[in-house]
């Protein structure tokens, strides 16, 4: 019987535990701008399967990115990348619009009102087969929604057409842990940004304008903000979330 040379063996091995594991297209990766630093995680619209996620079957919010887990688990697949799409009230039900899978959940709050939710304007996460989009709210209710099958809203908008929301202030004191969505002019590729430190609405807007230029870009959340990233061996634990959106792959071994 021949036998195989250690460093050919070793390498082998390398090449099965590649192919054993998911694949996890998505690309996630630490980046800084202006001395800050940033998770960021891109998703190819056209060969990524982006999906939202509020509640199983029997109407339970999910909560937690391991409940999403689970949930995957038995349909033979797992997440590759997740964070919290938009804000919520104490039972978890979205504050704003939330459209999965077709199924509208919530409508469009269209008015402004207290909070980052109502500065307006704000905006709208949508996607769909190969392409995603954020969207101000009220050029969003001028859409066929079937342009819109899956769809969470949020805010404020951080960048429009290109430009900082108009409430920003260059020199603002109020900094929190932020999240965010920004999307390329083509809705080829969706930037899922977290700061990994507190800053400033206007700081947060200008990764996204100016380190990414993504035209459009819209606000989650702040301090409750969470991130999934097997990449980067995160998998942020706190308090329970309500819209989630992730990149979904074959389970390790399917």
């Amino acid at each position: 019987m021949s036998r195989i040379k250690a460093p050919f063996r070793w390498c082998l091995i390398l090449v099965a535990l590649v192919f054993a594991g998911p694949a996890l297209a998505v690309e996630c990766s630490e980046m800084t701008f202006e001395d800050r630093g940033y998770s960021v995680c891109k998703v190819d619209t056209a060969t990524d399967e982006l999906r939202l996620f509020l509640t199983d079957p029997g109407g339970t919010p999910y909560g937690t990115f391991d409940a999403v887990d689970a949930r995957l688990a038995g349909q033979g697949k797992q997440l590759a990348f997740a964070t919290n799409a938009g804000m919520y009230h104490e039972d978890r039900s979205p504050v704003g619009h939330y459209r999965e899978n077709g199924q509208e959940v919530q409508r469009v709050i269209a008015n402004a009102g207290p909070g980052n939710f109502g500065l307006l304007p704000n905006g709208v996460f949508c996607f769909g087969p190969g392409r995603a989009e954020v969207i101000e709210t009220k050029a969003y209710q001028q859409r066929d929604v079937a342009d819109c099958p899956n769809a969470t809203q949020s805010g404020p908008m951080l960048v429009i057409d290109g430009d900082l929301h108009p409430r920003f202030l260059e020199d603002s004191t109020s900094r929190y842990i932020r999240n965010g969505v920004g999307v390329s002019a083509d809705g080829s590729a969706a930037y899922f940004v977290m700061s990994d430190s507190a800053v400033t609405f206007h700081e947060f807007g200008r990764v996204f304008r100016d380190m990414l230029q993504t035209p459009q870009a819209l606000y989650f959340d702040g301090n409750i903000s969470r991130l999934y990233a097997p990449q980067m061996n995160r998998n942020d634990l706190g308090r329970r979330m309500g819209p989630i959106v992730g990149v979904v792959v074959p389970a390790s071994g399917e």
